[in-house]
């Protein structure tokens, strides 16, 4: 017996979501999962304080980027939740006075969690290459791994794996370079050391 099909998710189903969780609407799923721990944000918040002042700023690197913490995406029937996601400058000039964004990013990066990984790594991630986001990075707290992917036509291209304290020169964001082992200090500097 086969069961007859859901209706698509609807905007107005996205924000009935308990603000204890985030929702996505994926392929016409509306999709939730907890937001995220303190760990997985420790690490998006700290990749975005290492590339937001050479990147956004212009300070010890080029500029020409704005970048967002958890911007809701509007990309076509999708609506998707990045950990962080930057825009080059010329393509978004001005932030939008909307809740979300419907200009497609040139750069995403998922913190992968037990709960998120799967639809990072599947869903998101094709919506990612259907809108033409350039780049994608997936970050693995647990493996201390960053995975660097370039869209290539409609498919990513696994470019680099840096892992634990490798120096990070990656596309788009090659120069100038960090110490990854950066986003996973997860404890107090010992006394006298800050």
């Amino acid at each position: 017996m086969t069961r007859p099909a859901r209706p698509a998710a609807t905007y107005e189903d996205l924000l009935a979501v308990p603000e204890h969780l985030v929702g996505e609407i994926l392929f016409g799923e509306l999709v939730t999962h907890p937001r995220p721990v303190p760990r997985h944000a420790r690490v998006a918040m700290r990749l975005g304080s290492v590339l937001t002042p050479p990147f956004d700023l212009g300070v010890g690197g080029p500029g020409g980027w704005f970048f967002l913490a958890e911007p809701e995406l509007h990309l076509g029937e999708h609506v998707a939740v990045p950990d962080l996601a930057a825009w080059r400058r010329e393509r978004l000039p001005t932030i939008p006075e909307t809740a979300w964004i419907d200009v497609a990013p040139d750069w995403v990066c998922e913190v992968l969690s037990p709960s998120t990984e799967g639809y990072d790594r599947g869903e998101k991630r094709t919506v990612y290459a259907e809108a033409e986001v350039g780049h994608l990075w997936f970050v693995d707290p647990r493996s201390r791994v960053l995975e660097v992917f370039e869209l290539r036509g409609r498919k990513w291209l696994l470019l680099n794996v840096f892992r634990e304290a490798a120096q990070v020169a990656a596309t788009p964001f090659a120069e100038p370079s960090f110490a990854l082992n950066l986003l996973w200090s997860f404890d107090a500097p010992p006394a006298g050391q800050a």
